[in-house]
């Protein structure tokens, strides 16, 4: 298998890894927590690097996973002293631990490839040259197989909890009164997104970590309004990104990772003006739709409350009628045209009158104000 596909895979398996635990970051509205934990796992890897001195010890995951489940406490703890937000806790926790990671990389770490460079941006170019052998055979790219057990755990953890996780994420109080120890829930989470972001961590940063983290997820927000739809549309979404990220870079010979990121943020920016209901063209073409709408009920407001009396010619002149509402005379006259097309007015020697199916529509108007 050529470099270039076992990158896009490796690339492939990490956007769906991050997506999955994503979606529930973006519904409880802690989008924010998953950069914190790509940073403030940091600490957690340089110390147990220090005591293993290898980069593929499965200590660096454990260490990272406590690392996040301390973030998490501390960041907890702020909250409960009502004196800051949570927003507010996350940014004083984070940059604290990531800065004590940095300061650990730069005193002991700095002759070997856990140096800031990669920590922050990765390089999945040389993904495929750590390969993982097995009774003296080549079993491929390692960053695959790590991405691959992970994105397994995050599906099985998904199915086995989801009941749970959807009943927390959307009434932690319903949670805990069916006994479901949302608190519980919540530390499983953020542990499960602590040993997903040191998964990704070597391969492709911290900065795309968080790209695939939200970007993804909060693409599936605007598409769908069901759970299992969302995660769904958010692994497919981050797939996208991660091979089109890689294309991108290979076509214009620039980084992997930040192609990638851009790919993820481009593919969020489609889906927020296409989005067939929360998509900013719909919503124009809804506010545009509800204008005329509104704009034919007052046409027949009026026309019902003058063509019956004396002052009937001089109301209901067709030529004159923007006057009485002072309207475009453009806009009045295509709303006319409209309400004429559409059979609620009649017009007679340039008089306006409404129909029988123009009253009906002016009567379900009134009643459902």
């Amino acid at each position: 298998m050529s470099p270039q596909i076992e990158i896009q895979i490796i690339a492939a398996l990490t956007a769906a890894a991050c997506a999955i635990p994503g979606v529930f970051l973006v519904l409880r509205r802690m989008a924010l927590m998953s950069d914190a934990l790509s940073h403030a796992i940091l600490p957690g890897i340089v110390i147990a690097f220090l005591f293993t001195h290898s980069l593929s010890s499965p200590l660096l995951v454990i260490g990272a996973a406590l690392a996040g489940v301390a973030t998490v406490a501390l960041v907890e703890v702020l909250v409960k002293t009502a004196l800051v937000r949570e927003d507010a806790a996350i940014g004083l926790v984070f940059p604290m631990l990531f800065a004590i990671g940095v300061i650990l990389v730069t005193m002991y770490a700095g002759n070997v490839h856990l140096d800031t460079d990669a920590v922050l941006l990765g390089e999945l170019a040389f993904a495929p040259f750590d390969r993982l052998v097995v009774a003296g055979s080549d079993a491929g790219p390692r960053g695959a197989w790590v991405m691959g057990a992970i994105t397994l755990l995050n599906l099985a953890f998904i199915w086995i909890f989801y009941k749970e996780l959807k009943l927390s994420t959307f009434d932690s109080a319903l949670a805990a009164a069916a006994g479901f120890a949302p608190v519980a829930i919540h530390y499983a989470l953020m542990t499960l997104v602590s040993v997903t972001a040191v998964g990704a961590f070597d391969a492709v940063g911290s900065i795309l970590v968080v790209a695939l983290f939200i970007a993804p997820p909060a693409t599936a927000y605007m598409l769908t309004d069901r759970l299992s739809g969302m995660l769904a549309i958010s692994i497919g979404a981050g797939v996208l990104a991660a091979i089109s990220g890689y294309q991108i870079a290979r076509q214009f010979d620039t980084s992997i990772a930040g192609s990638m990121a851009v790919a993820s943020g481009a593919i969020f920016a489609v889906a927020v003006l296409l989005a067939p209901e929360r998509g900013v063209i719909s919503r124009l073409v809804r506010r545009s739709k509800q204008r005329v709408e509104f704009a034919v009920a007052m046409l027949l407001m009026h026309i019902a409350n003058h063509e019956n009396s004396p002052a009937a010619e001089a109301e209901l002149d067709v030529r004159s009628l923007h006057r009485h509402f002072r309207w475009d005379a453009h806009f009045t006259r295509s709303i006319f045209r409209r309400a004429l097309v559409a059979g609620y007015t009649a017009e007679t020697g340039g008089i306006a009158a409404t129909t029988p199916k123009g009253r009906k529509l002016l009567e379900e108007t009134v009643a459902m104000v």
